[in-house]
């Protein structure tokens, strides 16, 4: 930074010179004609072409490493930025949309750069300018300097006003724009729905509201943009009439000279050019102080799920889960949705969960490895709570299969192998076999590195499921949670996938959250949770002598 700025000094020198030679010349005419000999016009020459090679040398310095260290700030406040939303509780995620956060990473950083770079060079070149021109033009007339000047205060008060109009139209262009991210990308992803129920029209519909919001708001900001360029131009010609009829009538009484009344048009000149340069990047200035304000606002949420001071790393565990007392609800506004639960489970022992959507059975399974936070109570694993240990080796523990399946863009490797990163091939192979999955991975035309696309689109959802089984067969944790893993497969897909999950539950602590009720029917116990919490327990053939809730769902499940 500190040699950008000596080469932007640099480059202004040269620029401030030059009247400074103009003058030299046009004085000798005046005063010493003689004096003007080609020898010192080609001395005045060679020292200004001199000064025009350093300025060429400092403005590629300024043009060329001034750009890589903004640059480099970018990728640093972008990493920073990256970072930070990993740590960020999923509670953040639940309200927040991931277009947003794209424009804050990508557009908003961007702006943060040109700032960075151009913005303090700028003022820093306009600021040596104005005090330099200042200077010198007041050993030329002191009272037509302070006329001139004295045009700035009221000029920079009227810019001061637009400007604040212009910011705050950049924050709500940001805002909408993000927004707009959001609406493409909600419906690029759900392409296939769109298509299937043929409504591009309303998509576009959508898409044309929130582009044209951004178009209004941006041709407001423009208008003050245009006020603002405007009133810098009106100034401008009022600074050179009072330059050119005070001048002149200075020159009329003698009180300053023709060569430095040249002089003075051409410091006038520069000095304009440094306010018009100002003007030109007020725009700028005001994108990138809206990215900085935008990039801390993320900064600054606090992550809600932290390591304490003294957490420790989870070492090798049995398996066994105890809640208790638990009390949950995901924000102030909503009502609990769990409530003072409590219950164990033995290490090895496999649970299910079933009941009524919204009693809290995925609550359950995302309280455990800490997405969330209870309100009340304690969660232990072997006897230790899960505040006292690092999040990460808690979650190293745990595998979990759920309902919807992400798969990175990627290889069908890459995305087995997200279980443990450092797995040879063998190892990966070894994973698919035991989920089921190594015979349709090898009819791939590319075996273990095709592509499976987009979200794997170019894959069924039994075989996505699949994949995301062998990734925590390649894990090998203790626990598994097992969330409606197979309620959205067709039922021959099922039946693969659950021998693949009875495979991967042997030896381990199971929780399995499902709907199907015929495949839980094998659990060592059954929990039947609705909004009272745990109405029923036992196993399936317990559950149903009881001839209460289960038994009623179970036979409504089956008999359709």
């Amino acid at each position: 930074m500190v040699k950008d700025l000596l080469c932007a000094a640099l480059t202004t020198i040269c620029e401030i010179m030059l009247p400074l030679l103009v003058r030299e010349i046009t004085g000798r005419i005046s005063d010493d004609p003689v004096s003007l000999t080609v020898g010192f016009v080609l001395t005045v020459g060679a020292a200004y072409l001199a000064m025009r090679i350093v300025d060429g040398l400092a403005y590629y310095y300024m043009a060329s490493v001034g750009h890589i260290m903004g640059t480099k700030i970018e990728t640093d406040m972008r990493k920073e930025l990256f970072s930070h939303l990993q740590k960020l509780h999923m509670g953040y995620y639940d309200n927040a949309k991931v277009g947003t956060l794209m424009s804050r990473i990508t557009g908003d950083l961007f702006d943060v750069t040109e700032f960075a770079h151009h913005c303090p060079e700028e003022f820093f070149i306009a600021g040596i300018k104005i005090v330099v021109a200042f200077i010198i033009l007041c050993t030329f007339n002191v009272p037509l300097t302070l006329l001139v000047f004295l045009v700035i205060p009221p000029m920079i008060i009227a810019l001061t006003l637009f400007n604040r109009k212009i910011k705050k139209g950049f924050r709500q262009q940001r805002v909408e724009i993000g927004e707009l991210n959001s609406q493409v990308e909600d419906s690029l992803l759900g392409i296939r729905v769109v298509k299937s129920f043929a409504n591009e029209d309303i998509e576009n519909a959508k898409f044309d509201q929130g582009n044209k919001r951004f178009f209004e708001i941006k041709a407001k900001n423009y208008k003050y943009m245009g006020l603002y360029a405007s009133t810098t131009r009106f100034f401008e010609g009022f600074m050179y009439i009072i330059v050119v009829v005070a001048g002149t009538l200075f020159m009329m009484n003698g009180h300053i000279d023709p060569a430095d009344f040249v002089a003075y048009l051409l410091f006038v000149s520069t000095l304009l050019t440094s306010v018009r340069r100002i003007v030109e990047f007020a725009e700028q200035f005001q994108r990138g102080m809206t990215g900085i304000e935008r990039f801390y606002e993320v900064l600054d949420t606090i992550p809600e799920i932290t390591d304490k001071d003294n957490a420790e790393a989870l070492g090798k565990i049995k398996g066994e889960i105890e809640f208790k007392n638990v009390t949950f609800r995901y924000s102030e506004e909503n009502e609990d949705v769990l409530e003072n639960m409590s219950f164990k489970i033995k290490s090895g022992e496999k649970v299910a969960l079933v009941g009524p959507s919204g009693g809290g059975k995925t609550t359950i399974c995302s309280l455990i490895p800490r997405f969330y936070e209870v309100d009340e109570g304690d969660i232990l694993i072997d006897n230790k709570s899960i505040k006292d240990v690092t999040i990460k080796s808690l979650r190293d523990k745990i595998g979990i299969v759920q309902q919807d399946v992400y798969l990175f863009s990627g290889s069908v490797k890459s995305n087995i192998a997200y279980g443990k990163m450092d797995a040879s091939d063998e190892e990966v192979v070894e994973a698919a076999k035991l989920a089921g999955a190594h015979e349709f991975i090898m009819s791939l035309p590319d075996g273990y590195e095709t592509y499976v696309g987009e979200r794997g689109v170019k894959l069924s959802g039994g075989q996505k499921q699949r994949i995301s089984i062998a990734r925590v067969f390649l894990k090998n944790p203790p626990v598994l949670l097992l969330d409606e893993a197979t309620s959205a497969l067709d039922n021959e897909s099922e039946l693969v996938v659950q021998k693949s999950l009875e495979k991967l539950s042997k030896g381990r602590t199971t929780i399995t959250v499902a709907h199907r009720l015929t495949t839980i029917k094998n659990a060592d116990r059954i929990f039947v949770i609705n909004r009272n919490g745990i109405a029923e327990e036992g196993s399936h053939k317990e559950l149903i002598e009881k001839n209460g809730i289960y038994k009623e769902l179970y036979s409504a499940y089956t008999s359709v």
